[in-house]
């Protein structure tokens, strides 16, 4: 079950698709949709990349950071970056352990969730039913 609306979103540190250390503090102040995902370069999982692509200017003029997250590394990430031209960032849980404080572990891959994190660090939207071709629009109708 994912973490409820209104929780505190947990804090983590690791890397991103090119070794930078990232945390969720980085992002105080922000808006952050963090979206957990199977496996990169598959095919629901390529969708909803691209969803958020073609969408992403739209997050940007609101000032919002998109956030993909899976337990692959930062070499495939690197890869599925590049293939697909995704300008946010993907960042790594090889271990596990962001997917598990987000209660999303599905035993080896994170379930397809996302979170709407507000600027003081709360949880203020959870999205479990996705429709992984039109996600990135159906979420601009939720924060508009």
């Amino acid at each position: 079950m994912a973490l409820a609306v209104g929780t505190v979103a947990p804090n983590f540190t690791t890397i991103d698709d090119e070794g930078k250390t990232v945390s969720l503090s980085d992002f105080k102040g922000k808006v952050v949709v963090m979206y957990f995902y199977p496996k990169d370069d598959t095919p629901g999982c390529t969708k909803q990349a691209q969803s958020f692509r073609d969408n992403y200017e739209q997050y940007q003029n609101q000032e919002m950071v998109v956030l993909g997250v899976s337990m692959d590394d930062e070499a495939s990430h690197k890869a599925f970056k590049e293939k697909y031209g995704l300008p946010f960032q993907l960042l790594v849980d090889k271990d596990g352990k962001i997917t598990q404080a987000y209660d999303v572990s599905g035993g080896g891959y994170a379930k397809r969730v996302t979170y709407i994190i507000d600027a003081e660090g709360n949880i203020s939207y959870v999205d479990d039913k996705i429709n992984t071709a039109t996600h990135a629009e159906d979420l601009l109708k939720v924060v508009r």
